[in-house]
């Protein structure tokens, strides 16, 4: 396992980081049995949020924190401040109620890294980044960013903090994978993947700003489960989101010539996926994975291992 680093977080963070959604209250043990599998394969870092599984997944982690006696050895990444079916909820009362909420859940005193679900645009930053800042004053948390930001906004950000001598954003958390989004899955999300990107990709590089980048494997389309001749065979709420969101010609011949670099590299689809998120030129980036088992995230750990050149990724990108 490889790790890197962020402004504001002491220990090192697995290039790696594993998600939660997959953890409930009713299936303690087998959330355990993966948490351990996962942790022993050098991960240190884990991605939850206030709005994941109405509270569910924060808890069954915070438990496990607990249990193990292993919370020093661990980097917490929580995010908070998502919409809901009423309102836009990013204000300061909603952000410090959501991460009273998920300290209690967590049972930690502080998190390592907290990131905001979401933006407003039409709401201004400086009030976000004073609550910010005082939650980091108060040590409830170690450092902060955001997800589903626009280089814009968090530069935005990071200048009132600049003028007021203030904690900046230290990390973004956008969509990123070798697959183009043909329309956002969710609503207010933000991608970094394809040309039409390329400027956003830039200032993060230039920034030096580091990316925990979201489905890496656009949402279960680059397992390879889904091909040109099967879509009409996909049911259900998550796979229909992949169909309609990634499933096109230009994809499907990503995908070609993802697979054909992956035969001569002795690697999966999903392999060649994740390495190409981490191997992509200039950009610090750690990469939000969903794994399920053991063996799977073993996997993950060799293909993080896989360094693709420059070359490799445009020949994925059929720019060569």
């Amino acid at each position: 396992m490889e790790y890197g680093h962020v402004t504001g977080v002491a220990k090192p963070i697995s290039r790696l980081v594993q998600g939660t959604v997959m953890l409930f209250e009713d299936k303690i043990d087998e959330n355990f049995e993966l948490l351990d599998a996962i942790f022993d394969a050098g991960c240190t870092t884990f991605d939850t949020a206030h709005g994941y599984g109405g509270g569910q997944c924060e808890r069954v982690l915070g438990r496990w924190l607990k249990e193990r006696k292993n919370r020093e050895d661990v980097v917490i990444l929580t995010k908070g401040a998502h919409h809901n079916r009423d309102r836009q909820r990013v204000t300061p009362y909603d952000i410090t109620a959501d991460l009273h909420d998920s300290l209690a859940r967590l049972q930690v005193d502080f998190v390592d890294l907290y990131l905001l679900h979401r933006d407003n645009p039409a709401v201004p930053v400086g009030p976000i980044v004073e609550v910010l800042n005082e939650h980091h004053k108060t040590g409830k948390i170690g450092a902060f960013g955001g997800s589903n930001w626009s280089p814009a906004r968090v530069a935005e950000a990071n200048a009132y903090a600049a003028a007021h001598g203030l904690k900046p954003f230290v990390a973004s958390s956008p969509n990123f994978s070798m697959a183009v989004q043909k329309e956002e899955p969710w609503a207010n999300c933000l991608s970094i993947s394809g040309p039409d990107a390329a400027d956003d990709r830039a200032w993060y590089a230039e920034q030096k700003m580091p990316l925990f980048v979201w489905s890496s494997l656009a949402g279960g389309f680059l397992t390879g489960r889904f091909r040109r001749h099967n879509l009409a065979d996909f049911s259900g709420y998550n796979d229909e989101l992949v169909v309609r969101c990634y499933c096109t010609e230009e994809n499907f011949q990503r995908v070609d010539r993802a697979e054909t670099l992956g035969k001569e590299k002795g690697l999966t689809l999903p392999q060649v996926a994740l390495a190409y998120v981490l191997s992509y030129p200039d950009l610090d980036v750690f990469a939000l994975v969903g794994t399920r088992t053991g063996d799977e995230f073993r996997e993950n750990v060799h293909a993080a291992q896989v360094k693709l050149t420059a070359d490799e990724i445009a020949f994925i990108d059929g720019a060569a």
